[in-house]
């Protein structure tokens, strides 16, 4: 049986307690929108109570509560219209007018946390705090499956329902599903970016990002599989808490991470940051005592090989500590100048890399445009990570003849007497592909949220 009119109970209200009458009337605009009631869920309900009624609406916010429960009992919701009176309500509407916005809005997403009807993150989608409106339709849909769960009285696993709601194709949809409509409107909000330059580069990412980067055939990862290979009997360290001189002196020979004699890890930088990879990023490695030692997630990962991949590729656009979303950028706009293969070099990457960064309102803390020097700690950090995973091909220019033969079936060494250059190997073309599409499918957030 549909919800009574709302004008028509808006009207009851009118003639049975004329002074809530407009009270109701404020609340319902807020929480329906001019839609029918019937069209509204729990989720809905508590968001407006918890959080626009305190935040937003103007007026008595006690007095409007306690209205929009009486209408929602004439409309025959009592469900509804017991959170108007409910204790929750009024300890967080307190919370709010005692302790201001911030605490109020923490209790409120506790006390929504707690109904139940809140779509957790998965492992194939953690929600935007921004959402679009795919994202916001998909929400909603997902809140309101869990209700139904809920109130059915059967046992509700949220991540496998959310997961099942997100990947089923729907009719409504045309046969989509609602996780392939937010990775689409999130893609193309990546793509139309800042900046002509920014967007000229990212447009033909739009298809190739469409779909997941497979792993490649051919071996890849070699040095972290080695790496975390090691520490399943665990990595030596030294009273400085440095890799030992024998692994180091391995891991060097192995990679071709070093022209000069290897005295200790501090001599090989690709080891270091390989290191901070496996142990700070992925997690997969930690410090026991004077050992490095594998964790059940580095377990997990060295025996998934599609999960090693899709971790490990991420890490390539993971914001170090301090960093901000213009350091990011300037790696990004370099894997997609790099991506395509070729040898391209430094001073024509920074050129380029400054053209789409400045075209997307970036300036140096002076006001100035960015150049290429402003580009190095940043560029120097992709440089680390590409050489750390083995994804960065060791190219060099013809003028470049004072290299050195790199270990056995790598390319030549890079040294400072050349000029340098940047390359992918294959499996880095990938991984680039990889780390741009976990780039764009990131959740949106508020400033301090992540």
């Amino acid at each position: 049986m549909p919800a009574p009119d709302v004008a028509a109970l808006l009207a009851q209200l009118e003639r049975s307690d004329p002074d809530i009458a407009e009270p109701a009337r404020v609340a319902v605009e807020w929480l329906a929108g001019g839609e029918a009631l019937e069209t509204i869920s729990q989720f809905d309900v508590c968001e407006f109570l918890w959080y626009t009624l305190p935040i937003k609406v103007p007026g008595d916010q006690a007095t409007i509560a306690r209205a929009l429960g009486v209408l929602l009992r004439l409309a025959g919701m009592e469900r509804y219209a017991a959170l108007c009176d409910s204790p929750a309500t009024a300890r967080i509407l307190l919370t709010y007018a005692r302790e201001g916005e911030e605490a109020g809005a923490a209790a409120y997403h506790r006390e929504l946390e707690a109904t139940g009807v809140v779509p957790p993150d998965i492992a194939e989608l953690s929600w935007s705090s921004i959402m679009g409106p795919e994202e916001l339709g998909a929400h909603v849909a997902c809140a309101a499956a869990l209700e139904l769960a809920i109130v059915a009285g059967d046992p509700v696993d949220r991540e496998e329902l959310t997961r099942r709601w997100l990947t089923t194709p729907r009719p409504e949809l045309g046969g989509d599903c609602w996780l392939h409509r937010v990775h689409g409107e999130r893609l193309n909000r990546w793509v139309l970016g800042r900046g002509t330059a920014r967007r000229e580069l990212a447009q033909p990412f739009e298809v190739r990002l469409h779909a997941p980067i497979a792993a490649p055939d051919e071996p890849h990862l070699e040095p972290l599989r080695w790496l975390l290979g090691l520490a399943r009997t665990g990595v030596r360290l030294t009273e400085r808490l440095n890799v030992g001189r024998a692994v180091a002196v391995e891991a060097a020979g192995r990679f071709g991470w070093a022209d000069r004699t290897v005295r200790g890890e501090n001599d090989v930088p690709a080891l270091t940051e390989l290191r901070q990879i496996a142990v700070d990023d992925l997690g997969a490695l930690r410090r026991s005592g004077r050992r490095l030692v594998l964790t059940t997630t580095g377990r997990n990962l060295l025996d998934d090989r599609a999960a090693l991949w899709e971790a490990a590729t991420t890490t390539l656009l993971v914001p170090a500590p301090g960093e901000h979303d213009f350091e990011v950028s300037i790696r990004e706009s370099a894997l997609m100048i790099l991506v395509d293969g070729g040898v391209v070099r430094d001073d024509e990457l920074r050129d380029r890399v400054a053209e789409v960064v400045n075209g997307e309102g970036w300036r140096t803390t002076d006001g100035g445009r960015v150049g290429g020097a402003d580009l190095t700690g940043p560029l120097a950090r992709l440089r680390h990570r590409l050489d750390a995973l083995g994804l960065g091909a060791a190219t060099h220019t013809p003028e470049a003849a004072s290299q050195e033969p790199g270990a056995a079936g790598r390319e030549p060494v890079r040294r400072a007497g050349g000029a340098e250059t940047w390359g992918l190997t294959t499996a880095g073309r990938r991984a680039a592909l990889a780390a741009l599409r976990a780039q764009a499918l990131r959740p949106r957030q508020y400033a301090g949220l992540g």
